[in-house]
């Protein structure tokens, strides 16, 4: 018979023996049949003392992450087996498999494993975190074809060279079988994974290979050191930079095809100390167009915005960081007031996605066609609405305002913290502050949340101290325990949260006597806009995102 836990965090001093009987009250009363090891890390305990009591209760020994394997040792092994069960074999000796553990209360899938492969098993104990987040990463980025081919080329003598070398040796390099394969498989792998970027970062020993996944960035591959001449030559060759250059930054543009899907890449290099930093950026071409429900707007801000959207002129922004979100908004607008009636011009860079009825340039700078200049060529094409990728400067912002003020709706986008921010930013630009009131008719602040990942979504207690942190009364949150099918990250998929300001007459007065944005904002809120944060809760409430994310990209409101 097993001590039970709680009596071996107190032993350890990790909790005491009252808030032991506090949580044991709480489990009761809400009828909470989590692990009481669970529910105590929901409350403050780390994962690691929770692992370390789990090691003395179990008499199982702990294993740290940095010893966890490259590639499983064991072929033929489902890796839906694995994370369902939380085992993550490490090392194969003689007939002895190690196997890391997350659950050792979970003994049907080690039983699985034995009776399988009739090896003897050594059990050892690991965070649950580590052992899926590993798994993910083996599984989808370092499957058996992608080692092979890094093994197989590094073993490549010819790939023993400096990146100084002869450009027709580095081109000679970029056409090799195994390195065309091996850039291939990362293209496609992140595909795969419904990566947004992918960033190639040379060091001193090895080279990064990162996915950015809903937002976040994910460690996937380390190549040999070695071998970074021949896949930097090979993606500079295909997005048709010069091979040559490595002193200064370059751009550069491939169009790939994926799975049956036509894929966009954009890519970008900018020399570092041991290389160039390669960051690619996928656009799915065939991706169709979401509509701003999908994106994660309510009934209440939907009512709103599309009042807004359907006035005959007028200046709308759209406002966050970059990878907000905002093009995505503003191209889900232009597709809910498309018709054969309207004539709607955009000037973009780069033009993500291409829309039917719609003329869309593309900025090209070195040629002089900016979003200034283009944008005084466009209002003279006869465009009832307009869009400007973004507005940078005093120039373009001068010509937008002239364009909303002729009798153009105009839409555009900013980098501002919130709304608010975005009216003191145009005054900034020098723009009249009569101007700024007479054109601007809403302002949109935006951020991406991640999903909850429906497949392993679960329900959680609330703690007085979240509560009382975010200052809201949420009776139940959600979380995703992590599947296959969000690669163990509990998340799948980002959806919208806003802040939405129409220009109501009150506002226009404070514009014009150049309020300042705090003094907007609260005004803003007292005539019932919703806050970034309140959008936010209101999805946790609805189950749709976490308490964590919404904390994450909202802390500017704190």
């Amino acid at each position: 018979m097993h001590r039970k836990i709680g009596e071996i965090l107190v032993e350890m001093g990790y909790i005491a023996e009252e808030e032991i009987n506090r949580m044991l009250e709480i489990q009761k009363s809400n009828g909470d049949k989590r692990r009481f090891g669970e529910i105590l890390m929901d409350n403050g305990m780390s994962e690691e003392e929770n692992l370390k009591a789990l090691s003395v209760q179990f008499d199982i020994p702990v294993i740290e992450s940095k010893n966890f394997p490259q590639e499983i040792p064991i072929e033929k092994i489902s890796f839906d087996f694995l994370e369902k069960n939380l085992i993550l074999p490490f090392e194969l000796n003689d007939n002895t498999l190690k196997i890391a553990v997350g659950d050792p209360t979970k003994t049907e899938g080690v039983e699985a494993l034995r009776s399988s492969f009739d090896y003897k098993i050594s059990v050892f104990l690991a965070s649950k975190s580590e052992i899926l987040q590993h798994l993910q990463r083996l599984h989808s980025s370092r499957s058996v074809m992608m080692q092979r081919l890094i093994e197989g080329v590094a073993q490549d003598d010819v790939m023993e060279t400096d990146i100084t070398g002869e450009i027709s040796h580095l081109r000679d390099l970029a056409q090799e079988k195994g390195i065309i394969q091996l850039v291939n498989l990362i293209i496609e792998n992140a595909v795969k994974d419904r990566s947004s970027d992918i960033h190639i970062e040379p060091g001193e020993m090895n080279i990064r290979v990162r996915y950015r996944i809903d937002g976040i960035m994910y460690e996937k591959e380390f190549l040999p050191m070695k071998m970074y001449a021949a896949v930097s030559s090979r993606i500079k060759l295909l997005s048709q930079m010069n091979i040559a250059e490595r002193r200064l930054p370059q751009d550069g543009r491939v169009k790939v095809n994926v799975a049956g899907k036509a894929v966009d890449i954009r890519v970008s290099t900018i020399p570092t100390i041991y290389g160039e930093s390669i960051v690619m950026r996928l656009l799915d071409r065939d991706t169709s167009f979401i509509t701003l429900e999908e994106i994660g707007f309510d009934r209440v801000l939907l009512d709103i915005y599309e009042e807004v959207i359907k006035k005959p002129y007028g200046m709308i922004l759209s406002t966050g960081p970059t990878g907000s979100g905002k093009s995505t908004t503003l191209y889900a607008s232009l597709a809910k007031i498309n018709s054969p009636e309207k004539k709607i011009i955009t000037i973009e860079e780069p033009v993500e996605y291409l829309m039917d009825g719609i003329s869309q340039i593309q900025v090209r700078s070195k040629i002089g066609l900016t979003f200034a200049s283009g944008l005084r060529h466009i209002v003279r094409q006869d465009p009832d609405i307009i869009m400007v990728g973004e507005i940078r400067d005093m120039e373009t912002a001068g010509i937008a305002i002239h364009a909303a003020l002729t009798g153009h709706l105009l839409f555009s986008t900013l980098h501002t913290n919130d709304a608010a921010g975005a009216i003191t930013r145009l005054m900034d630009m020098d723009i009249e502050s009569y101007l700024v009131s007479s054109t601007l008719i809403c302002v949109m602040a935006q951020r991406l949340v991640r999903r909850i990942c429906p497949n392993c979504r679960v329900s959680q207690n609330v703690s007085e101290e979240l509560v009382d942190k975010i200052n809201h009364n949420i009776s139940e949150l959600w979380m995703g325990e992590g599947c296959e099918e969000c690669s163990g990250t509990g998340y799948r998929g980002r959806i919208g949260i806003f802040e939405v300001l129409p220009i109501a007459d009150e506002i226009r007065e404070l514009i014009i006597r150049k309020a300042n944005a705090k003094e907007i904002k609260e005004k803003a809120v007292s005539l019932g806009m919703r806050t970034l944060r309140e959008d936010g809760i209101s999805k946790v409430k609805t189950g749709i995102t976490t308490i964590d994310e919404v904390l994450r990209v909202t802390q500017v409101e704190l």
